[in-house]
């Protein structure tokens, strides 16, 4: 399930599932590079999208989905705010 929520700070969207879930114990390491439970995977994808989120502003971070799953949020800061805002002059061309 994934949902959006806005306020005057900017967006939060939540991805919930109702798998298996995050173990406890790794959830702290979950977006470490490189850090994976699977037998092929390589570790890269949450640690490239909160590298990408937080280069935008934002915050990504997961918890448990109760009463089963994992839920995965993030925030992103409104935009309006910095497509109003006037252009250094060392922005402009």
């Amino acid at each position: 399930m994934i949902s959006t929520e806005q306020d005057q700070a900017g967006a939060l969207v939540a991805v919930r599932d109702s798998g298996p879930g995050i173990d406890p114990a790794h959830l702290d390491r979950v977006f470490d590079a490189f850090y994976t439970t699977k037998s092929s995977g390589t570790g890269m994808g949450l640690s490239i999208c909160r590298s990408i989120i937080h280069a935008h502003g934002g915050k990504l971070w997961a918890g448990a989905n109760k009463p089963r799953g994992a839920a995965f949020q993030f925030t992103l800061p409104d935009v309006e705010k910095e497509l109003t805002a006037p252009l250094q002059a060392s922005q402009q061309t």
